[in-house]
C-alpha cells in the first residue's frame, strides 16, 4: 500500500526495521516503550504499521492493527518534532485507517490530540492514568507463580474475557519474548483468576496486562512483580473507572505522571472492565 500526501509525502506499510525508528520517536515523546514490544505488536497484524516519508525519510507514523472480524486498534501516531503542522500527520492518518475497514477502532489518546479524535469520530469510553515508583518487595501470595508454556492456553482464553477481541497471535509472542516475565494467580480449584506482565523498557519496567477478577488477585500479583523488579522502577496505565485499582496503586505508593483517553469509534464486545486492573500497552491495547 502506498499513498501521496502533502509536499512529496508517501505513506506505506512499514517493515520492522523501520519500527526501531519509531519507537525511538516514542521514546522521545516519554512513551517509555517496552525494549522488545515491537515484535509482538507484528505478531498480531504484519501489516497493520505505517509511515510516511519525504525523499525517503522517515517523517510520520501510525499503527493500525486488526483483531478480527470487528475490532482495531490505533497508535503510534507520530510526527517528527522538526516537521509538524506540515499536514503529514493528518494525512497519515488517513491513508492508514483505512486498513481498519468496516471495524470499530479504539485508541488512547494524549490529551493535546482529543478534541481531534473527537471530530474523527472517536467518543471517550474513560481516562487512564499511568502510575509509577518502585514496590518495595512484600510476603509472596499464596496462588501466584510464573507462567510457564502449559498455562498459556487458560491466560489466553482469560485475556479474552478482559479485551475487546480476542488476540492469540499476539499473546503468544507476549508471553514468550525474551525478558518479559508472566505471572499467574489461580483458586483453589485451579481457576484462573489474574495475571500480568512484566517487560523492561528504556525507563520503569512496564506492567501490563494486569488482569485479576479482584483486587486481592490484583495485589497478589503485585507482589509477585515487585520481587521480580528488585527495587526498580515500575510503570503501569490504570483504567481511572477502576476505582479498586486506583486506590491498589495508590496504596502501593506509586504516583500519576500522566494521562490519556480510551475512545472507540463504535460499539466493542462487551468484556470484564473491571477486571482490567492495567492495560496492555497504551500502543495496542
Amino acid at each position: 500500500m502506498t499513498s501521496p500526501g502533502p509536499d512529496g509525502l508517501v505513506v506505506a506499510q512499514a517493515s520492522p526495521a523501520d519500527w526501531t525508528v519509531v519507537t525511538g520517536w516514542a521514546a522521545d515523546e516519554g512513551w517509555n516503550p517496552g525494549l522488545s514490544d515491537s515484535a509482538s505488536f507484528f505478531a498480531q497484524d504484519p501489516d497493520g504499521f505505517f509511515v510516511g516519508r519525504v525523499d525517503g525519510e522517515p517523517v510520520s507514523a501510525i499503527s493500525v492493527v486488526k483483531y478480527g472480524a470487528d475490532y482495531a486498534f490505533l497508535g503510534f501516531y507520530l510526527v517528527r518534532p522538526d516537521l509538524r503542522g506540515h499536514g503529514y500527520g493528518l494525512a497519515t492518518w488517513k491513508a492508514a485507517l483505512a486498513h481498519a475497514g468496516g471495524r470499530t477502532v479504539g485508541l488512547d489518546g494524549v490529551v493535546a490530540q482529543q478534541d481531534n479524535y473527537r471530530k474523527s469520530g472517536f467518543e471517550l469510553a474513560h481516562r487512564t492514568v499511568r502510575f509509577g515508583g518502585v514496590v518495595l518487595p512484600g510476603e509472596k501470595s499464596p496462588g501466584v507463580r510464573q507462567a510457564g508454556p502449559a498455562d498459556h492456553t487458560a491466560i489466553i482464553a482469560y485475556d479474552g474475557s478482559c479485551t475487546p477481541a480476542d488476540r492469540p497471535a499476539f499473546l503468544t509472542s507476549w508471553l514468550t519474548t525474551p525478558g518479559h516475565r508472566t505471572f499467574v494467580r489461580h483458586a483453589d480449584d485451579g481457576r484462573t483468576t489474574g495475571y500480568a506482565v512484566l517487560r523492561p523498557a528504556r525507563e520503569a519496567l512496564r506492567v501490563g496486562p494486569l488482569f485479576a477478577d479482584t483486587a486481592d488477585d490484583a495485589r497478589a500479583l503485585f507482589a509477585a512483580l515487585a520481587v521480580e523488579a528488585d527495587g526498580r522502577a515500575l510503570a503501569v496505565d490504570v483504567p481511572e473507572t477502576n476505582a479498586p485499582a486506583v486506590a491498589l496503586v495508590e496504596k502501593l505508593g506509586l504516583t500519576p505522571s500522566f494521562e490519556t483517553a480510551r475512545m472507540y469509534t463504535g460499539p466493542v464486545r462487551p468484556f470484564a472492565v473491571d477486571r482490567v486492573h492495567g492495560v496492555t500497552t497504551l500502543e495496542l491495547g
